[in-house]
């Protein structure tokens, strides 16, 4: 079978958008000529790839598996494109990075600062998804890099990882619990107290999960949110003790850390890169930049 890259890239497009009209927007033809596209290489693969209604544009089964393979190919051609442009220069050029919004706020920031002291002409882009989801775009070669919490058992044997900081994680509590302020306690304590949680999707809460699971406690949420700025703000005005990475504290007034008599393992934020995907000029200076320091 050899079907024209073109129709390809018109697929892409329209998978993509889920939207004939925007697709053709992208590709500077006209609406008509994508939907004529997409008649062609469904009658090339003798199946439909999408379902159209006057509303809404949804791939089919074989169309959702068609994009899946065609995404990543069109993410390392974009890739390849860019190495090709930064090859004779570093005047300009682009780095993807994935994080999760707190390690972007309380880790991430000087890094991004000082490297937009370096390279101003470099733009970066950064995009914030849970460590589960930021893997999936490091797979499909989406990112460049990704910054996650380790461990994050979403991560393959084709990517490298390097550990770039170490953190515990600690109770907090508002003033509501003053009575826990100088005590120092076990983790079974807080099973007769409201607790504060991060959703089971993230890589905190696997962890937490496991380290409970360890211990033999079985402790239930009562509040559980994607937001660990959420988790402070409710734990500072008494809504129960919540469970965060200890750098994200600093000197937050109004609350405190609970002194628990179990040693917590520590836990580590690593970078990790995909090993099947080039690196760019700009992305090597990034790493050198985190490592480095």
């Amino acid at each position: 079978m050899n079907i024209n890259y073109e129709l390809y890239k018109v697929f892409y497009y329209v998978a993509k958008h889920l939207s004939f009209s925007k697709a053709g927007k992208e590709l500077y033809i006209s609406q008509s000529a994508v939907s004529q596209s997409i008649k062609s290489l469904e009658k090339e693969l003798a199946t439909p790839l999408f379902i159209r209604s006057t509303k809404r544009v949804s791939l089919t089964k074989e169309g959702k598996m068609l994009y899946k393979h065609i995404k990543p190919a069109f993410n390392l051609i974009k890739n390849g494109e860019k190495n090709i442009q930064e090859i004779n220069s570093f005047k300009k050029g682009e780095i993807h990075i994935g994080a999760n919004d707190t390690i972007c706020k309380y880790f991430l920031l000087p890094y991004l600062k000082k490297f937009h002291e370096l390279y101003p002409q470099i733009h970066i882009q950064i995009t914030n998804r849970t460590s589960a989801k930021c893997v999936e775009l490091l797979k499909e070669g989406a990112v460049d890099l990704i910054i996650t919490n380790l461990p994050n058992y979403q991560i393959t044997n084709f990517m490298n990882i390097k550990q770039i900081f170490s953190f515990k994680d600690v109770f907090i509590s508002g003033h509501n619990y003053n009575e826990l302020k100088n005590e120092r306690i076990n983790v079974n304590t807080l099973t007769n107290y409201s607790l504060l949680m991060l959703e089971e999707n993230t890589t905190t809460r696997k962890f937490f999960d496991s380290l409970m699971n360890d211990l033999a406690i079985d402790i239930t949420p009562e509040v559980e949110l994607g937001s660990v700025d959420l988790l402070i703000e409710m734990a500072k005005i008494g809504l129960g003790i919540s469970f965060v990475p200890d750098y994200c504290i600093g000197e937050v007034n109004n609350i405190f850390r609970l002194n628990i008599e179990e040693e917590l393992p520590e836990r580590n934020l690593g970078l990790v890169t995909n090993e099947k995907l080039p690196s760019s000029i700009a992305s090597k200076k990034f790493i050198e930049l985190m490592t480095s320091s």
